[in-house]
């Protein structure tokens, strides 16, 4: 089984494999609406996961999040879906209280101990995280996917959603980008074994870090960098706000030798997906920029707003605490009242 490559069996890999934007736009629009008070974050804003109000002062959380193989490996394929799914509980400052898996599985084209191994994977991260696997539901499907449903709870203050940034924030990011290459060049077996262990490590890191920033008051908003690159992100965290974001190319990190890749031309399909419908609401992209901030990332990093005052504050917390976050732009008005843009400087 160690020869079995699990990129072969799937088209598309990690979160390279959501519908288009545009797609997606079409598929949630609907006049049905049930009006329930104690929903506090549905899919109105594209947040990351849904929250409901227990009493005044608990919230609950759920989510899920699944997809094709990434890696190879169906151990790693288990723990990279496992802290994919995890981080949107993290991203509104919440921690997970168990998870339960979903599994397609091929089962005429695959063996069922690689599926052991991949839910041996994710059992290895909610052990990492403090929760259960707990259970879950598997179906014969043409393709192998997995992933996991998640439920989480937070005190209502710590809540954190993505749109409610404001004029001043420094905007920060936890993880360096580039998965959506180099995971391409591994499917495409042009990626290194050295390469492929700094990949493996960002996916497989756990964004537990949000359930810290959401006891910080002064993290205005937060969410994490998922299927739509660092572009549809940020712009998610806009919204209809009349605001723009100056993200600064120099002090974007990236995963090592991204460049050799990117100027190989090699990247996900679902980029140039992205940037179809992001471009419009972006500056500063040139030349081969948008393969990488287009680029789907799989268990991406938390992006996050501080309120400008607290900014000296915050960086002192993440020495004494020893987080590694980086500074990457500012949030600006938007002082022709258009709807607000990404500006790359």
């Amino acid at each position: 089984m160690s020869n079995i490559k699990l990129t072969h069996y799937s088209k598309a890999s990690g979160c390279g494999c959501k519908i288009a934007p545009s797609v997606l736009k079409t598929l949630l629009k609907t006049d049905l609406v049930f009006n329930d008070p104690h929903l506090l974050v549905g899919n109105a804003n594209a947040d990351d996961a849904a929250v409901y109000a227990l009493n005044e002062n608990e919230l609950l959380i759920s989510t899920t999040d699944f997809f094709m193989p990434i890696v190879d490996s169906a151990f790693d394929f288990g723990k990279v879906a496992a802290c994919n799914a995890l981080s949107d509980v993290y991203a509104m400052g919440g921690k997970p209280y168990m998870a339960i898996a979903i599994l397609g599985w091929p089962t005429q084209q695959l063996p069922p101990e690689l599926a052991a191994q991949v839910l041996d994977g994710a059992r290895t991260v909610c052990h990492q995280a403090g929760i259960s696997l707990a259970g879950g539901h598997s179906i014969e499907s043409t393709e192998p996917f997995f992933g996991l449903a998640v439920t989480g709870g937070m005190p209502k203050a710590h809540l954190k959603q993505n749109h409610t940034l404001h004029v001043g924030d420094i905007l920060y990011l936890s993880k360096p980008l580039g998965t959506g290459i180099l995971s391409t060049a591994l499917k495409r077996g042009a990626l290194s074994s050295s390469y492929y262990e700094a990949l493996l490590t960002t996916m497989c890191t756990l964004n537990d870090l949000g359930f810290e920033l959401g006891a910080l008051p002064y993290i205005t908003a937060m969410t994490d960098v998922t299927g739509f690159g660092l572009v549809g992100h940020a712009l998610e965290m806009i919204g209809t706000k009349p605001l723009n974001i100056h993200i600064k190319k120099t002090q974007v990190p990236f995963l090592p030798h991204v460049a050799h890749y990117q100027n190989q031309f090699i990247y996900p399909d679902n980029t140039t997906r992205n940037f179809s419908h992001y471009e419009a609401q972006t500056e500063g992209m040139i030349d081969l920029d948008f393969m990488l901030y287009c680029d789907p990332q799989t268990s991406g990093g938390l992006l996050f707003s501080v309120s400008e005052t607290y900014v000296p504050t915050f960086e002192a917390w993440c020495i004494q605490n020893k987080k590694t976050v980086h500074a990457i732009g500012r949030v600006v008005e938007n002082e022709i009242g258009e709807k607000g843009k990404v500006i790359f400087l």
